[in-house]
């Protein structure tokens, strides 16, 4: 069974909607099993609903608006980054860019998004049938950005970045029976993630969330440890790891469109050796 993971990464998901863009021009949706994380978790819904182009606008066009993301609305609502209006109201039925429910639900594929859950610090994995009516709680829970924002809520139970708790979820497909996988990063595959920075900040930003800080400064050593695995994965023919090799200063938030547009760019071209790794027996 063939699985992909992706990790997300905020803006430097447009490296993935490239990927995605790519099979999409080649009319293929290969995998049998979809794991997304934060952003991750939005690129794949729009994939799997066969909207091509439809993950770039929110890189390159509706991230720019105010109502994206401001800091007004950090200081009215606590969060930096608006979730409803980017899942619901752009996303949801009836909004200005909605998800093809139908197709998103008719798709054969096993879909998963990954929630860090914010009392416990632990993993959550939620499969398509929460998305299934158009309701993107869980999505904007896994795009939920610690120290940006405040916890969104699932069935009544507070979530961060999925991020957070299981970076790189190949354990949790391999769990699922995928004994193939492609593993997409949105930083370069030999970046080391250094321990948490300005940790002081963090305390007090999750000062009612002790797991969820306990896991923020454990994430570094998992994320290295899950891709070193995943790469060993890789030299024995059991996975693929596409990465880009620049990503030009983005960091999670940047806004920058020549930036993301490369970034979209290198991944419609490495879209190629995933289509590759896919068609292999």
């Amino acid at each position: 069974m063939l699985g992909v993971i992706d990790v997300g990464g905020g803006m430097r998901g447009a490296y993935t909607a490239g990927i995605y863009d790519f099979l999409s021009d080649r009319g293929v949706q290969p995998f049998d099993c979809c794991i997304g994380v934060s952003a991750g978790s939005a690129n794949l819904v729009s994939y799997l609903a066969g909207q091509r182009g439809r993950n770039l606008k929110f890189y390159t066009e509706y991230a720019f608006r105010k109502e994206y993301m401001s800091v007004g609305h950090l200081l009215r609502t606590g969060s930096y980054i608006d979730l409803d209006y980017i899942y619901t109201t752009l996303s949801g039925p009836g909004g200005e860019d909605p998800v093809d429910l139908d197709a998103f639900n008719a798709s054969a594929a096993r879909y998963e998004a990954v929630v860090t859950d914010a009392a416990t610090g632990e993993a959550v994995y939620y499969d398509k049938k929460e998305l299934a009516q158009g309701n993107f709680d869980v999505i904007k829970a896994s795009c939920c950005v610690p120290g940006a924002c405040r916890p969104y809520p699932v069935k009544g139970r507070p979530g961060f970045d999925g991020g957070v708790a299981d970076p790189v979820p190949y354990k949790r497909a391999q769990a699922l029976g995928c004994d193939r996988l492609v593993v997409l990063l949105t930083r370069p595959a030999a970046f080391v993630r250094p321990a948490l920075e300005h940790e002081g900040v963090f305390q007090k930003a999750l000062r009612k969330w002790p797991n969820t800080y306990a896991a923020m400064k454990r994430r570094s050593v998992r994320y290295n440890a899950d891709v070193a695995s995943v790469k060993l994965l890789e030299r024995e023919g059991k996975a693929l790891l596409v990465a880009p090799g620049d990503i030009s200063g983005m960091s999670t938030l940047t806004r920058d469109k020549a930036a993301i547009r490369r970034l979209y760019d290198m991944g419609y071209k490495d879209g190629e050796r995933v289509l590759e790794f896919a068609e292999r027996a």
